[in-house]
Order: structure tokens, then C-alpha cells, then sequence
């Protein structure tokens, strides 16, 4: 979301601990890995390079959540009401812990902790080594996106129509936004904004540290997907089939592209292109100045859910309901895919990329 490879200093700074960042894993493999669920009720490990798997782990129900990697764990939810800490290497668990419905909402690691929401309507801090709860927050709803950290504070939506952002050391409110409707997007911050969409058809951008409102863009229908931002523009996708481009300071609309279907994924941003998903099947690549139409991805039997995540040139998406697939970024070739087993359920969990290097990319939100 940006350009995705961002660096650590933008990525914690400007960016906060974002869903899509590139950070630092010390305790990386020697090959590049992608990390994802799966309706199946599994995690897996892939060779980012070949598609063969590494490792899978079960939990007890399906992974709508994406993962994320840090520190040498993996971090991913389930339907099965647990939080779970694994081993990236051999998939091993490390802990789990149980909260009080299911976890569809992706995690985001900050400062030794793990924050994580539930449908048991409360937003978690977990110490991300042991897994022991520091504090949680009950909102009025459940939680179906994730939380994002920026500068001491952890923001975060809920069905109860509002953006809450909680000291993230102590998990008091700081303050909170109420939209018109349900919040599924997640949150993003970029140079003291905070944007998040909502079902009440608007993309809002709130000033990060009082809540204020600075701008909302009205779109068709609802705004499920989560917004990104680079190089000065917001990027969100919407219920009518659209993706937006507006100018990240101001509201103002750049331009639009038209999709077949309506837009739940989220957008991802790399080398000049925006990636959106589209419930017409189809993966498309912009032009992020422009909106025009580099190539576009059928993808059998998909709704596009999931949200794409780029490394090293190579697009990875959880495309079809059964199948991670692999792609150029450039031009959409595939390079493989592999097959998760799970049924023709809606997959939604995003690919998230540990490369040999150390560097994390991921986009990490059902959304």
C-alpha cells in the first residue's frame, strides 16, 4: 500500500504499523516464504519462488484473517475463536489464546505487542512473545477489520459504526468518530490522517491525533475495502464497482476505474501500478497516476476478497476459492499456484511475504 516495499523509517513513521509494510524479521528463512490461509481451517507455508509447501498448521476453523510475521512467529486468527503464535519456520505453535468469538481480523505487531480484534466486540493487546493479555477494549459491535499503530496510539473500527483510537501502551480511548453505518475497512495513517471507509458510503480522513474531521468523498454504496495511500494519494475501492484515486490531502477526486463487480478487496500500490480485486473474477493492474488499465487477471471462480501483496516483483493473491496463486506484477503472467484444499467457500485470508532478506511484506487484512 504505498509503494508496498516501503522502508522500516516510513513504514513506523510516516505510516505507522501498518497492514502493508515492509519490515524486518531477523530470524527470516533462507528462502522467501508466503504465509496464508485458508477456508480449510488451515495456515500454510509456501516456497515463494516454486509454490511447494513448506509446512501447514489446522486450527479448528477457518482462516479469514491474513497473517503476519514478526520476530521469527507467525501471528494469524481463526474461526475457532483463537489467536495463535507459530513458528515461521517449522510451523510449530508457540501459544494460543482464546478470545470470545471468532477472529476474522489480522493482527498487527508494535513494540512487543500483538493487537488483534474479535467478534466478541473487543480489541486485544497481547505480549506478542508469551501471549499473555495486557489489556482489551470493548466497543459496541464486533470487530471484522484490523487495528493499525501510529505514534502511540492504536486505531481501530467496529460495527458500531466507530473509529476508536486507544492509547496503545494502555488501551484507553482517546477518542472516537461515529460514521453512518458499519465499519469492515481498516484504518489507515499516513502524515497525521487517518482514513477508513464505511457503510455509510463514504471514505473519511479524520486528523490522527483529535478525531476531527478534515474531508469524507462520497462514493455509490458501501466502502468495505480498506484505503491505501501513496505518493499523495488515497486509493479505496467500493460496493459500486469502483476504485477511487483521490488526492490524500484534500478529498478531491483524481480519477475513477469502473470494474465488473463490486470491490471488497483492498488495493496495494508498487513500481507506478495499483492492484485491486473486483467480484467480476478479475485482477486488475493501474496505472496509480493515471487509472488506466495496464492487464487484468481472470481468476476462475473468484470474488477477490483477498487483497494482493507484491515482492520482488511477483504478485501473490488467494485468488480462487482453493488456490494461491502466483503472478509477474509487470505483465499478470502466472509463475504457479498452489492448491490450499479448502471448498468453494469465499476465501479472504491476504498473503503475506517473508523474504530471505528479512524483509515482511504484507497487505494483511480480509479486506
Amino acid at each position: 500500500m504505498k509503494n508496498i516495499l516501503f522502508s522500516l523509517l516510513a513504514a513506523l513513521g510516516l505510516m505507522g504499523c501498518l497492514l502493508s509494510c515492509q519490515q524486518k524479521d531477523p530470524n527470516a528463512s533462507t528462502d522467501d516464504v508466503v504465509y496464508v490461509g485458508s477456508e480449510n481451517r488451515k495456515l500454510y507455508a509456501v516456497d515463494a519462488a516454486t509454490g511447494t509447501k513448506k509446512w501447514e498448521f489446522p486450527t479448528g476453523a477457518p482462516v479469514f484473517g491474513s497473517p503476519v510475521v514478526s520476530n521469527g512467529l507467525v501471528y494469524v486468527g481463526s474461526g475457532d475463536k483463537k489467536f495463535y503464535a507459530l513458528d515461521a519456520t517449522t510451523g510449530a505453535k508457540k501459544w494460543d489464546f482464546t478470545t470470545g468469538s471468532f477472529v476474522d481480523s489480522s493482527p498487527v505487531v508494535s513494540n512487543g505487542i500483538v493487537y488483534v480484534g474479535s467478534y466478541d466486540k473487543k480489541l486485544y493487546a497481547l505480549d506478542a512473545t508469551a501471549g499473555t493479555k495486557k489489556w482489551d477494549f470493548t466497543t459496541g459491535d464486533y470487530i471484522p477489520g484490523s487495528p493499525v499503530v501510529s505514534n502511540g496510539l492504536v486505531y481501530v473500527g467496529s460495527v458500531d459504526k466507530k473509529l476508536y483510537a486507544l492509547d496503545a501502551a494502555i488501551g484507553t480511548k482517546k477518542w472516537d468518530f461515529t460514521t453512518g453505518a458499519r465499519i469492515d475497512s481498516s484504518p489507515m495513517v499516513s502524515n497525521g490522517i487517518v482514513y477508513v471507509g464505511s457503510s455509510d458510503k463514504k471514505l473519511y480522513a479524520l486528523d490522527a491525533i483529535s478525531g476531527a474531521k478534515k474531508w469524507d468523498f462520497t462514493t455509490g454504496s458501501d466502502v468495505s475495502s480498506s484505503p491505501m495511500v501513496s505518493d499523495g494519494i488515497v486509493y479505496v475501492g467500493s460496493g459500486d464497482k469502483k476504485l477511487y484515486a483521490l488526492d490524500a490531502g484534500s478529498g478531491a477526486k483524481k480519477w475513477d476505474f469502473t470494474t465488473g463487480g463490486r470491490i471488497d478487496s483492498s488495493p496495494t500500490v508498487s513500481n507506478g501500478l495499483v492492484y485491486i480485486g473486483s467480484a467480476d473474477g478479475k485482477l486488475y493492474a493501474l496505472d496509480a497516476a493515471t487509472g488506466t488499465k495496464k492487464w487484468d487477471l481472470s481468476v476462475s471462480g473468484s470474488k477477490n476478497i483477498s487483497s494482493p501483496t507484491v515482492s520482488n516483483g511477483v504478485l501473490y493473491l488467494n485468488g480462487d476459492p482453493t488456490k494461491l496463486y502466483a503472478v509477474d506484477a509487470a505483465t499478470g503472467t502466472g509463475k504457479w499456484s498452489f492448491f490450499t484444499g479448502g471448498s468453494n467457500a469465499e476465501t479472504q485470508s491476504s498473503p503475506c511475504v517473508v523474504t530471505k532478506t528479512g524483509a515482511v511484506v504484507h497487505w494483511g487484512n480480509r479486506n
